[in-house]
């Protein structure tokens, strides 16, 4: 729940004592009022404010909302920065405020540090990328990036207590394939019949070369190496056993050597992006089966009896009694886990942390996935409420009118360092979060590098570049401070006031609905209504009372484009 203004305070008190002062309304109270909004009108002809109470309040009685308006309107006439109350169309309250109130109200925005009240405050955990360590990032992992490292930044902005985390599956599969694919590069076996399995790539060369320890083969070892098998997977799997076998201590070496110069790599195509986590878990932390101290065996034993059983030599978790499809393997045959016990020990240790709430942004591809980690989790006695799952779809790299190929098995791939490199972190970041996550996303990077207003990164940059440009002019001639508006009926950017007193609401939508890019459409609803401004406006040129106020209109309005960019991530530019 939003921290409110004075003003929306006393607006929405005086609402509910015009609910009081109805007898037929006032068993409908709580619905009613959880139901209403008083939000910031889109149009000054609309008033300032403009209230649903009418219609929400009327659907009670069965009648219709002009029967029932003149006990809000009358109300709220009394409060003394109120000017004007009148109920149009179905039935939206509009209210007008005294201008003195409008401006101060607008002056406040940028004192505020924190909107969420006390006791909504959070303590939320957002884990997310979390891509496998088996190479550098490619574009298709920046959305997420982007999302949740913005999504942060706005949760903490909000009010809430965020710790952001990176799960690094280090114990899987594919880490081993990373470790046997630089190991045959780095000793030129296979050379000319490379696996199909393996990772491919010039950073799988570049961290062969790297390898300081040396391993001495004998004649056995390259016959073994050099059998062929036909199913990829299997060949690669056999190749793994092969080389982990000969040489236990060096296969150790080998594999942390590489996931930790991979996981280096992606450190720093992060940083590029301006993405940096709180903390890296590691699933290999999670210990093994074998050990009954370790937290996956203690995740599994902290199961629910009734959540899970044995069949055909395999332990299973019964998660179709939490919605599930089907039950699913948590200890096949052989002993070893799966990926879901891993992610049941995993989602124990965050919320045995404390988190009232753990978000995880994963790839849309995962969609699948979500009914069993809520089985898992309440499986284990948590509340499967605790968990938020947010999709990402991975974003499509247009250039040139084409479709670029992004693969880290086939080595042709297009990194996100590279996009960074050619657009900048700022661009990048924007155009990431400029649709709804879940939504498919075309990156075009011709458009990105444009400088044109069809380019919204550009256009919103270059509002607050303006600003900045007539801040610098404005202070060459004058000393005093811009702080108070010295003609309180001072209308002339009434319009661009408006759009940015909407920041409060903007912030809550993109808090509560864990959605960015809402952010970006006020910032370009903002941008577009400086520029008219500014192109309709010689600011410096008129007299000198109205100079004032239109600058510290500006300076305002800096500091909320500013603040706005900030949350998602990116520098505001002061010169273009």
């Amino acid at each position: 729940m939003l921290a409110e203004s004075k003003t929306m305070y006393a607006i929405k008190e005086s609402l509910s004592k015009s609910i009081d002062s109805e007898s037929g309304l006032i068993a409908f109270k709580n619905q009613i009022l959880a139901k209403s909004k008083v939000s910031i009108s889109d149009n000054l002809s609309n008033g300032h404010l403009s209230s649903n109470v009418c219609m929400i309040a009327a659907s009670f009685l069965n009648k219709k909302p002009i029967e029932i308006s003149h006990a809000f309107e009358e109300g709220l006439q009394k409060l003394s920065f109120v000017k004007d109350v009148k109920t149009v169309g179905p039935g939206f309250l509009n209210i007008f405020l005294e201008q003195s109130c409008f401006l101060d109200n607008f002056l406040n925005i940028k004192d505020i540090t924190s909107l969420v009240q006390k006791d909504d405050k959070k303590s939320i955990q957002i884990e997310y990328v979390s891509a496998n360590p088996t190479g550098p990032l490619h574009v298709g992992h920046g959305r997420g990036a982007a999302y949740g490292d913005a999504l942060a930044r706005i949760l903490k902005f909000y009010g809430h207590d965020v710790s952001t985390e990176y799960y690094v599956n280090d114990a899987g599969r594919q880490a081993d394939i990373l470790a046997c694919s630089i190991f045959l590069r780095k000793h030129n076996l296979l050379e000319n019949d490379y696996p199909n399995s393996a990772y491919k790539g010039s950073y799988i060369k570049d961290i062969s070369n790297m390898l300081e320890k040396e391993i001495d083969f004998s004649d056995d070892f390259i016959d073994q190496i050099e059998k062929k098998l036909s199913d990829p997977e299997e060949h690669i799997d056999y190749l793994i056993e092969i080389i982990k076998s000969y040489d236990k201590d060096y296969w150790l070496y080998l594999k942390e050597f590489c996931l930790k110069k991979v996981i280096s790599l992606i450190k720093a195509d992060l940083d590029l992006l301006n993405v940096h986590h709180d903390y890296w878990f590691f699933e290999s932390s999670l210990g093994q089966l074998d050990n009954k101290n370790s937290l996956l065996s203690k995740a599994i034993k902290d199961i629910n009896q009734k959540n899970k059983y044995e069949k055909n030599d395999a332990l299973w978790l019964k998660s179709t009694l939490h919605g599930d499809d089907k039950d699913r393997v948590l200890v096949r045959e052989n002993g070893r886990g799966t990926y879901l016990a891993s992610d049941v020990a995993y989602h124990k240790d965050k919320l045995d942390r404390g988190f009232d709430e753990i978000i995880n942004v994963w790839g849309a591809d995962h969609h699948g996935y979500i009914k069993r980690i809520e089985s898992a989790i309440e499986s284990i006695g948590y509340s499967k409420n605790k968990l938020v799952v947010q999709l990402v779809q991975f974003a499509n790299l247009i250039e040139n009118g084409k479709k670029l190929k992004m693969s880290t098995r086939s080595g042709e791939f297009y990194q996100l360092s590279d996009l960074i490199t050619s657009i900048g972190s700022g661009a990048a970041r924007f155009y990431y979060l400029s649709k709804q996550a879940d939504q498919h996303f075309d990156f075009d990077i011709t458009l990105a590098k444009s400088k044109t207003k069809e380019n919204l990164f550009y256009y919103i940059q270059y509002a607050h570049a303006r600003i900045c440009s007539l801040t610098k002019k404005y202070n060459e001639g004058n000393n005093d401070e811009l702080s108070q508006f010295s003609d309180k009926n001072f209308s002339k950017c009434d319009d661009l006031i408006l759009k940015v007193s909407k920041f409060n609401e903007i912030i809550e939508a993109a808090a509560q609905k864990y959605q960015p890019h809402l952010i970006i459409f006020f910032l370009r609803d903002v941008a577009q209504t400086f520029h008219k401004f500014y192109n309709d406006n010689n600011i410096l040129d008129s007299a000198k009372d109205e100079r004032e106020n239109i600058m510290l209109c500006m300076v305002n309005v800096r500091h909320v484009i500013a603040k706005c960019l900030g949350l998602l991530g990116i520098e505001p530019i002061e010169k273009m």
